[in-house]
């Protein structure tokens, strides 16, 4: 069972322009350093906002991330397992977090804390099982496909990098 919750990241773009370094320029030049800084940061706002899901952030990361198990030469099952493992333990850091910044707050009363806290145990907990349930059947794929020595420290390998 795979549970995702969207969460917001933003970053902030700022496009340099021929213009924007011309205006920079004459203020770099002036005798007076120290009112220079504030003048150039001054007009440094943010021009694009981008918000992305977390399911939308790993996907933009997965093909990065993945290269080394899609370059391993293991046979495919082992190859969608592993891929698999890597994207339920992120999923699971992901949420560790999140409940490590909802006990972290002080803003909130305690019976919603406590209500947040006890959700999102119990998706730590689904994530853990799926995560449990694709470790054994990657033992169980290697086992059956009679994996080299070789192949199965490469298996080792990429469960741990």
């Amino acid at each position: 069972m795979r549970v995702d919750n969207p969460v917001s990241v933003e970053r902030s773009f700022v496009p340099t322009s021929s213009a924007a370094t011309a205006t920079a320029a004459p203020a770099e030049t002036t005798e007076d350093a120290s009112t220079a800084a504030p003048t150039a940061g001054a007009s440094a706002e943010p021009g694009v906002k981008v918000t992305l899901s977390a399911e939308g952030l790993m996907k933009s990361k997965s093909s990065d991330k993945n290269s080394d198990i899609d370059e391993s030469g293991l046979p495919d099952n082992v190859k969608q397992l592993l891929k698999m493992i890597r994207e339920l333990k992120a999923q699971l850091a992901q949420k560790m977090a999140e409940l490590q910044a909802i006990m972290a707050q002080s803003d909130m009363d305690d019976e919603t804390r406590q209500a947040s806290a006890q959700a999102l145990q119990t998706e730590v907990g689904s994530i853990s099982g799926a995560l449990t349930t694709a470790t054994a059947e990657l033992a169980r794929v290697m086992r059956d496909q009679k994996l080299t020595t070789e192949q199965s420290a490469t298996v080792g390998s990429l469960l741990n990098g």
